[in-house]
């Protein structure tokens, strides 16, 4: 029996896939709770409307994550850090301030996202990249003022 997957099955096949299965399993298991339907001309229908649909939801995403990255080349973000005397640096500007500010800036990002994950601890600018999408990376400015404390 041929069904088309509702939702991920463990061990049988991702959502949105038409796996072969047998006939009691499709029937008592996986129809019965709503884990899948069968194959027929008008499941198959849907399936490949739905397949469209998150087609183009996904490239809008992708465009919108294009367009954040263009901002933020463009973007300076400033944080005022205690150094010494020769410009030595205490404590440093960690992933999760670099978010705090941009949410500030009104981009969303998550701190998981940025690929440089080391903190800056150098004064001056330093670039850092952000993964705004798949395959779409963005690269924010992140400028370290030094104040003598």
């Amino acid at each position: 029996m041929r069904v088309i997957l509702k939702q991920d099955v463990k061990k049988v096949g991702r959502r949105g896939e038409i796996v072969e299965v047998s006939d009691g399993y499709g029937r008592n298991y996986l129809i019965a709770r709503g884990l899948a339907v069968p194959e027929t001309k008008k499941s198959l229908e849907i399936l490949s409307d739905q397949k469209k649909e998150e087609a183009a939801i996904e490239a809008k995403k992708e465009e919108e994550a294009k367009e954040t990255a263009k901002k933020l080349e463009d973007m300076m973000l400033t944080f005022h850090v205690k150094s010494g005397a020769e410009g030595k640096v205490f404590g440093s500007v960690s992933t999760k301030q670099i978010v705090e500010e941009l949410a500030k800036q009104g981009i969303k990002a998550d701190k998981r996202k940025i690929l440089d994950t080391a903190p800056v601890q150098s004064l001056g600018v330093t670039q850092v990249r952000i993964e705004l999408y798949k395959n779409v990376i963005g690269t924010i400015n992140v400028r370290l003022i030094g104040s003598d404390s």
